[in-house]
């Protein structure tokens, strides 16, 4: 089968996108919280899986540690591709505003508040950690494989995970305390708007 990739082989390929896809979309969903976004990462993933498929090589673990190095890079460039995007909006002066769908595309996740939660504390970490607690937690890929996919030592992906699973839990604790800070503080807004509307209706009566 490797070969047969190596070789642009386009069944190969349609196989490897059939059996991998849905690896890299559930890895990018979880990184970028994003549905849409995470589409786009399956595409330009397996667009450079493509244009680097002689760089596979017969190793231990085979095409998945190689196809999710390479979703690895494409996330980089994505955030990168964000930021700037962020930056250049931001110089814009602003005129309607447009409504923000964030809150939507995360709803559609099985525990909305423990994912945004999650996905803010992820945000403080380092690139590193990121990477292997997204790889290694996430999706499932052994320390050979992440290894692998980062090109780094197994060592390193160890105690890089160590220490991201430790800050995250710390961090996400942190984010769904401030959540549920913020909620209570709005429900009790609310109920102090209604209180003189209820009044004034009631002396209407």
């Amino acid at each position: 089968m490797h070969d047969r990739i190596r070789d642009g082989d386009p069944g190969a390929f349609r196989l490897l996108f059939e059996e991998h896809s849905r690896l890299v979309y559930q890895h990018a969903v979880r990184v970028t919280g994003d549905w849409s976004m995470a589409e786009d990462v399956v595409s330009l993933t397996f667009l450079e899986a493509w244009r680097l498929r002689a760089r596979l090589r017969d190793e231990e673990g085979g095409v998945r540690p190689w196809l999710m190095g390479i979703a690895v890079n494409v996330l980089r460039n994505t955030a990168r591709a964000a930021r700037r995007h962020r930056q250049a909006m931001a110089r814009v002066p602003a005129k309607d505003t447009l409504p923000d769908f964030a809150s939507e595309v995360v709803g559609r996740m099985a525990d909305a508040e423990q994912l945004a939660a999650a996905k803010a504390a992820l945000g403080k970490l380092r690139r590193s950690e990121r990477e292997v607690i997204t790889l290694c937690v996430w999706s499932a890929l052994s320390y050979p494989e992440a290894a692998q996919a980062l090109g780094v030592p197994v060592g390193t992906v160890r105690s890089r995970l160590s220490r991201a699973r430790a800050r995250l839990q710390k961090l996400a604790e942190q984010e769904l305390r401030k959540g549920a800070d913020s909620a209570s503080s709005q429900s009790e807004g609310r109920a102090g708007a209604a209180g003189p509307k209820d009044s004034l209706e009631g002396r209407k009566r």
